[in-house]
């Protein structure tokens, strides 16, 4: 499976792609099997803020219930159609994201982030910016309306953080969330199966929910087996390794 040219002009312009019905059913039902086993046999109340940060169901991680829904379905192919055929590293365990509803009212509007940036809850040492390539979003449940936990995405944003770090340095994001000018954000929907392919560069953040009933997805975070090598290079170079997109770039 590959994405067309139109989906990969969507990931170079805006900085994402949703890809509908990437993953089976019977793959999607057996992920959350297990996800609601683990939260069925009960969660500490003062373990849900690193949950929220990191993942819920830690034990589950690695399990092929979830990682499998990265290594054994076309996401992998897709992956590779951008950044190179065997040129990702090996992807063992996913983040499963969960978005209980809330009874805030009015919610609070989503907040943009990057990922890799420290916090007290998310496990990154301070002083240290865990960037990757590609961020892969898989929906486990429907996300139809706004305010539902939906993913967020602040378009474009990826070209102007690209600028800022050209600018400042990438070691710069050490100081927060630079200050850019944002697009307005859009709240993602989706059908379980379905799978987004985001710039990690992207703005990003999640609605609050106010439905009913929680949001389940699962995020794979890929990195090219080069990116260690120089980790602040991708953030002033953002296709640098992506030569799917790189052969659509003006010459």
């Amino acid at each position: 499976m590959e994405l067309t040219y139109q989906q990969k002009r969507s990931l170079l312009e805006e900085g994402y792609v949703k890809v509908t019905g990437v993953i089976p059913k019977i793959m999607v039902d057996r992920a959350l099997r297990h996800i609601n086993h683990s939260i069925g046999e009960g969660i500490n109340v003062s373990d849900i803020p690193i949950f929220r940060a990191r993942s819920y169901c830690p034990e589950l991680q690695g399990e092929a219930p979830v990682s499998d829904l990265y290594n054994k379905t076309a996401v992998k192919d897709l992956v590779e159609s951008l950044i190179g055929s065997g040129l990702a590293k090996p992807v063992r365990s996913g983040q499963i994201a969960l978005r209980f509803p809330s009874l805030q009212d009015p919610p609070n509007d989503p907040r943009p982030h990057l990922d890799g940036m420290h916090t007290k809850t998310n496990g990154v040492p301070e002083g240290k910016i865990n960037n990757f390539t590609l961020l892969v979003g898989v929906l486990l449940s429907p996300v139809r309306g706004t305010n539902e936990g939906n993913f967020t995405v602040w378009p474009g944003t990826h070209h102007r953080y690209e600028q800022y770090f050209r600018e400042h340095g990438p070691d710069s994001l050490l100081n927060g969330m630079p200050p850019i000018p944002l697009s307005a954000p859009i709240q993602t929907t989706g059908e379980p199966g379905d799978v987004f392919l985001v710039h990690y560069q992207l703005a990003h953040g999640v609605a609050p929910n106010v439905s009913p009933f929680p949001r389940y997805a699962v995020f794979f975070r890929v990195s090219h087996i080069d990116h260690e090598k120089d980790w602040r290079a991708p953030m002033t170079d953002i296709w640098l390794h992506w030569p799917g997109i790189r052969e659509l770039e003006p010459k």
